[in-house]
């Protein structure tokens, strides 16, 4: 796990969010996500302060707002439904600007896409200040299943062997007169994805016997042995502990 394996959502800094162990990081934004979902779709107020939280976290962090918004548009095909939902709700609805619109499938809507937003925001803050292999000694530290760890290790340690190998295959076609533009050529296409396949399931094959011969257990050695701090745990945790105060005090309100 070099440092090309670094994944497009990773923002290189040397902040103080930056620098909290990953574990520290995993859990705060996991408490984070956990009270958005706890709270009262209609706590509007509540939603603008976790929106104020994740700001001063990315001013912290040194995170321009428009790096965020525009990796934030991967959930817009997921907003699909909750544009549906004032249409297809039912009573009581409200008139607005000539359209019909159902008062519970506003407030279901308003829930999907505030909740599902924030989530997004929580996740791309996560991954702009902790590299692939921080996120994966994370998990290793937190006592995640060994295997899921194993897998997530792998698979990043050989997309990188895997997107090349395609690479060479499509030029290797167009060397040949493929031209992917033209609908009749699709079948060659579809030939090379299966050929890819099996080249990076036999690739698989030699790995894993290649780690077996060399005292493959089944379990990634560690990481690193370094231990995290208390302060570090308090200082991590703070978000999420302003998000817990957010959440009661909406259900207080409530």
């Amino acid at each position: 796990m070099g440092a090309g394996h670094a994944h497009p959502l990773y923002l290189p800094g040397s902040s103080p969010v930056h620098r909290l162990p990953a574990e520290v990081k995993i859990v705060g934004a996991f408490l984070v996500v956990l009270c958005v979902v706890a709270t009262p779709r209609e706590a509007f107020a509540v939603f603008g302060g976790y929106l104020l939280l994740l700001a001063a976290v990315w001013g912290v962090a040194r995170i321009p707002a428009g790096w965020i918004a525009r990796r934030a548009l991967i959930e817009a095909p997921f907003v699909v439904l909750a544009v549906l939902l004032p249409i297809t709700g039912g009573a009581p609805h409200v008139e607005w600007f000539g359209l019909t619109l159902s008062e519970p499938g506003l407030l279901g809507a308003w829930n999907i896409l505030v909740k599902g937003t924030l989530g997004v925001l929580t996740s791309l803050t996560l991954a702009a200040t902790t590299p692939l292999r921080d996120l994966l000694l994370g998990l290793q530290r937190l006592h995640a299943p060994a295997l899921v760890v194993t897998i997530a290790t792998l698979m990043l340690r050989y997309v990188d062997v895997i997107v090349g190998e395609a690479r060479r295959m499509r030029l290797a076609r167009i060397s040949r007169g493929h031209d992917p533009r033209f609908l009749w050529q699709a079948g060659a296409t579809a030939q090379g994805v299966g050929s890819l396949f099996v080249r990076s399931y036999e690739r698989g094959e030699r790995v894993h016997l290649a780690m077996l011969s060399r005292g493959w257990t089944g379990r990634m050695p560690p990481l690193s042995e370094r231990r995290t701090s208390g302060r570090e745990w308090l200082a991590g945790l703070a978000p999420a502990a302003i998000a817990l105060v957010l959440a009661t005090a909406s259900w207080v309100l409530s």
